[in-house]
């Protein structure tokens, strides 16, 4: 397997102000040999205040071995909330499906499908990019005619829409706590999906404890509408956050190369420097990520007996993600 990681904005074209040194990048597991192969982008989920391990090389790794290149994109988040990220994410997936279009020979994947595969607000990035690909063009000379418009793309237990059945936090790291109504209906995906979205595969579990699973439902029917293939499939029973439920998973065999923005907004904010954070959310983070064992607070857990068993089903949805993509065009 080839595994490395490469920065998708030159130097002086990231200017996003929270970043703390952090620039977005893209992270490979590319087969060794020359193969041409379907591509998969990976983009983890967790509230836009950060890019979650569990759902970056756990999803990379089911893909690659199924045959696929696959590619983990740590986007812009902010954990301070102290600048709202607008189409930073956005803007972010278009450069990395044009920096990974632009090296198809390099990456092997020349003439083959690319596939976005976001979870929770990972999806509304990837969902962000279905609707609005039109809408993201690229001052760089080099990517400015390549197109960002993914071939397909899949929205696991998906934040869809910025109404009242958002998830409300990454609403608020998105777009602030007070944004105008032309920002909220721009980033409810259900009221953008036009004829020329690409094809969509939708998973949720119906108890869903963080994301309403309607957010499914509204992006299933408006896809439906406009005549755009898509799957749709909502699994009984299972918490948000559940990645692939596979024993790597349950296991926490989790790599933490996503969580390097976190980590540089949180050392800046317990050093006094962060960007125009508030004194509550400096609290927050101080004792969020306090290194003392007594200020951690145990969890509850979120089921009982062995997980291979009880989320049996929903580990089938890769099985049927690739059934899907052998559809696309």
């Amino acid at each position: 397997m080839k595994r490395f990681e490469e920065k998708i904005w030159n130097e002086g074209e990231y200017t996003y102000k929270a970043a703390y040194g952090f620039v977005p990048n893209i992270h490979a597991y590319l087969h060794d040999d020359d193969e041409k192969r379907d591509c998969m982008i990976v983009l983890p989920g967790g509230g836009y205040c950060m890019c979650v391990p569990p759902e970056a090389n756990i999803p990379a790794m089911e893909f690659y071995n199924r045959g696929m290149n696959v590619f983990v994109l740590t986007y812009t988040t902010d954990i301070t909330f102290s600048v709202p990220l607008k189409k930073q994410p956005l803007f972010d997936a278009a450069r990395a499906v044009r920096f990974i279009r632009k090296r198809d020979k390099e990456y092997n994947i020349d003439g083959k499908k690319i596939i976005l595969c976001g979870f929770s607000a990972g999806a509304h990035v990837s969902g962000s990019l279905a609707v609005h690909f039109d809408d993201v063009p690229d001052e760089n000379a080099d990517y400015r005619e390549i197109s960002a418009r993914p071939d397909g793309v899949i929205l696991s237990y998906p934040v869809i829409t910025m109404g009242e059945l958002s998830h409300i936090y990454s609403v608020w790291a998105l777009l602030g706590q007070n944004a105008p109504k032309e920002e909220l209906d721009y980033f409810s995906l259900d009221k953008q999906v036009t004829e020329n979205t690409p094809p969509c595969f939708i998973w949720q579990t119906a108890n869903d404890n963080l994301v309403p699973v309607e957010n499914s439902y509204m992006m299933a029917n408006a896809l439906k509408e406009k005549g755009v293939m898509y799957a749709h499939y909502v699994f009984p029973d299972g918490f948000h956050g559940l990645s692939v439920p596979n024993e790597d998973f349950f296991a926490g065999r989790f790599e933490d190369y996503t969580m390097d923005q976190v980590m540089r907004a949180v050392d800046a904010v317990k050093k006094g420097e962060g960007f125009n954070v508030s004194e509550i959310r400096v609290n927050e983070l101080k004792e969020q990520f306090s290194d003392k064992k007594e200020d951690k607070k145990e969890e509850p857990p979120l089921f009982t007996g062995d997980p291979l068993k009880l989320f049996a089903d929903v580990r089938t949805w890769p099985d049927l993600a690739m059934e899907w993509m052998k559809k696309i065009v």
